[in-house]
């Protein structure tokens, strides 16, 4: 009976020690466009339309220090499934989390209504709950982090009223090169030791919406990548010159020679390191590069998403907390 009462209050004791954090979450989605988008030369190269709209956590009872926002899919890699994953901490230090989604399909924002779409939604965000236009924090992996650079540019190269006060970045493992990457599918394609439906399906968007290859409109691939190593003027880098940005790369090297015959050049941790490069050169003394290794991620597939899984969450929201206090 002693024993049992022991245990029964080393749990009553865990369970209320244990730090919990009330969150109220608010979703907003469209109905989904019952139509599809083409994605390839194949009479079957098209994707269903996804659902537009928004998903916010908001930590309750407290006053919002903050906002974390990812630009993911309402559909692809599950709803918010990188998010979702900072509910806890950020609950923690007080910040909202709020994830936007257009109707397009893995979308690369090429187009300015994506853009504007996604602006709006924002905006929307902002003024209905009120969340505070300061300590604001664009994150992600794979095309959740590139829809925030893209983002970011298109709305310093407009005039809008609304304009919100970005804190910093946090960058993970995606392409930021995208002359280099047409250049990784075109390898992909010609040995052909892989699946070659994202090689495929990625240079035909680039091709389409970029008129063109690198070869014959190289400035089209220099504007649209956050950075280039073939662009010796690099204007983009500019626009992020101001902003604290943590990035972390999991270069995998072993792993993508051996599954997928990959050289150190297609790897997304080429253009993250020049990235960064290019920002201390213009001037930014408040950027911090993490480097995963093989023990820190123990997932057979090594891929854009499950470095993001693989990061240390706690230390991530510990850094975002000092750029607040700077």
């Amino acid at each position: 009976m002693k024993l049992l009462l022991k245990v029964l209050f080393l749990l009553f004791m865990t369970i209320f020690s244990t730090k919990s954090f009330s969150q109220k979450m608010v979703e907003y989605y469209e109905p989904t466009k019952n139509d599809s988008i083409r994605i390839g030369i194949g009479e079957n190269d098209f994707l269903p339309f996804i659902q537009k709209g928004y998903t916010l956590m908001l930590p309750e009872n407290k006053n919002i220090k903050g906002v974390l926002i990812f630009l993911e899919d309402s559909k692809y890699d599950k709803k918010n499934n990188s998010a979702k994953q900072l509910y806890t901490q950020a609950s923690e230090k007080d910040f909202a989390v709020l994830s936007v989604s257009t109707k397009i399909p893995l979308d690369f924002y090429f187009s300015k209504s994506s853009m504007i779409s996604t602006h709006k939604l924002i905006q929307e965000v902002f003024d209905k709950y009120q969340l505070p236009n300061n300590n604001i924090f664009f994150l992600g992996a794979s095309l959740v982090g590139h829809r925030a650079m893209r983002y970011i540019k298109f709305v310093k190269e407009n005039d809008f009223k609304f304009r919100l006060q970005i804190k910093g970045i946090v960058i993970c493992n995606f392409t930021m090169d995208f002359t280099r990457k047409w250049y990784q599918h075109k390898r992909d394609i010609r040995i052909n030791r892989i699946n070659l439906w994202e090689p495929k399906f990625i240079n035909y968007l680039l091709e389409t919406n970029l008129k063109g290859t690198p070869k014959t409109n190289p400035e089209n691939y220099y504007n649209f990548s956050s950075y280039s190593y073939f662009d010796e003027k690099n204007e983009n880098i500019k626009i992020y010159k101001d902003y604290a940005v943590l990035a972390y790369i999991e270069p995998a090297i072993k792993y993508k020679l051996t599954k997928q015959l990959r050289t150190l050049y297609e790897n997304n941790s080429t253009d993250i390191v020049g990235f960064l490069a290019e920002l201390e050169l213009a001037g930014n003394k408040n950027i911090e590069l993490i480097v995963l290794q093989p023990e820190d991620n123990l997932s057979e597939i090594k891929n854009t998403q499950s470095t993001w899984d693989a990061i240390n969450k706690d230390l991530l929201m510990d850094w975002v907390q000092k750029q607040v206090e700077k």
